[in-house]
């Protein structure tokens, strides 16, 4: 039996920067009384958070979901969107919320992101959009997906809250389709808390998204959109400001988590993993697995309950598929037979902990676990 852990090993924790040095920074708030409408550190935070990203356009949000919301209202989407059911529900519940029916598309199974080639087909006269998501923060296909969009006169939004600081031959994947939101959630790689962005293209297009998320405020007596709530407070600012600092650190102690891993699970039969792909810069934000019962011997959920009784707990992002939930199994797109790969993959994925300063014993205690039979 492997010796258990004192404390549980989750999925994921956050990194979080020196606290003496964020005391200064809440100094600064509590001297200006400043805590929101656009304030200081907000200014500032968008200002070198796109530099930092290398991407022209920024808006920050109170969180990824009230960005994604305002970036279909931004766009003024309607009827259909194609998107994937292997993600977060707020995916689609973003869709939904704005009134939008989602069409699912299956996944393509080598890194699991909407499948380029199934897109055409599920194109209605209803449609508007597309939405992939970069999982996992491996960019989607980006090129041909665009080809697709500028053909049938469609928009472009990713939703990309795994794919901070990833890059395509250097250039932030963020800078494709027409806009593409992040999530700084305590989960992720790069967080403030809780917290989201859209980036887009041009200036005129950040103006309505500013608008939008402060009721349509266009100065003090004139509201031009119908807006909400969804500002960054000046505490989430100046958090993710600090957070900057440190990101590259964080990231590349992930990318070693990552290597460790890879090198223990290499050779475990019928265990399945995402190496890196050429010219691409990850930020490994999760470090998926594939476990094929038949080649294992274990099902997926069976190596689950065995780790958690171990007091390692992985997740099984992305099951089930959004299209199985209540909302949206009703749905012709939903259909089991519409998305084998999905259905594949999301029986068989295991997300193992993850995290900046995960220790290498542990991680060979993970993996000690795997390669038990």
């Amino acid at each position: 039996m492997t010796e258990i852990p004192r404390e549980p090993i989750y999925v994921t924790r956050p990194a979080l920067p020196p606290l003496d040095e964020f005391v200064e920074y809440l100094r600064k708030i509590w001297d200006t009384r400043i805590l929101t409408n656009n304030g200081p550190f907000h200014q500032q935070f968008e200002k070198e958070l796109a530099e930092y990203l290398g991407v022209k356009y920024l808006s920050v949000f109170a969180n990824g979901t009230l960005a994604l919301v305002t970036a279909l209202q931004a766009l003024r989407i309607t009827g259909e969107v194609i998107t994937s059911p292997f993600s977060f529900v707020a995916t689609t519940h973003a869709l939904w919320w704005n009134n939008i029916k989602p069409v699912f598309v299956d996944i393509e199974p080598d890194y699991f992101n909407l499948d380029p080639e199934k897109i055409e087909a599920a194109i209605t006269p209803q449609t508007t959009a597309i939405m992939p998501v970069h999982v996992y923060g491996n960019p989607c296909r980006v090129d041909e997906i665009q080809h697709i969009a500028d053909t049938y006169g469609l928009k472009v939004i990713y939703d990309a809250a795994h794919a901070f600081g990833v890059t395509k031959n250097g250039k932030s994947v963020l800078n494709y389709g027409d806009l593409s939101i992040l999530s700084f959630h305590a989960t992720k790689t790069f967080n403030t808390i809780e917290g989201g962005a859209i980036i887009c293209q041009d200036e005129k297009t950040k103006r309505r998204i500013d608008f939008l998320k402060n009721f349509g405020f266009a100065d003090e007596v004139t509201v031009v959109e119908p807006g909400i709530n969804a500002k960054m407070n000046e505490i989430q600012a100046a958090y993710g400001l600090l957070q900057l600092k440190y990101i590259d650190e964080y990231i590349a102690k992930r990318n070693v988590v990552a290597d460790l891993y890879r090198n223990e699970l290499k050779d475990i039969k019928g265990i399945s993993i995402l190496n890196d792909i050429e010219g691409i810069r990850h930020s490994y934000t999760y470090f998926p697995i594939l476990i094929n019962e038949r080649e294992y011997g274990e099902s997926r959920d069976d190596v689950y309950e065995r780790m958690k009784r171990e007091n390692i707990y992985g997740r099984r992002y992305f099951y089930p598929l959004i299209s199985q939930f209540p909302t949206y199994r009703g749905l012709s797109s939903a259909k089991t037979d519409n998305l084998p790969i999905a259905t594949i993959v999301a029986d068989q994925v295991l997300c193992l902990p993850m995290y900046s300063d995960l220790q290498p014993d542990v991680i060979k205690l993970i993996c000690s676990i795997l390669k038990e039979r």
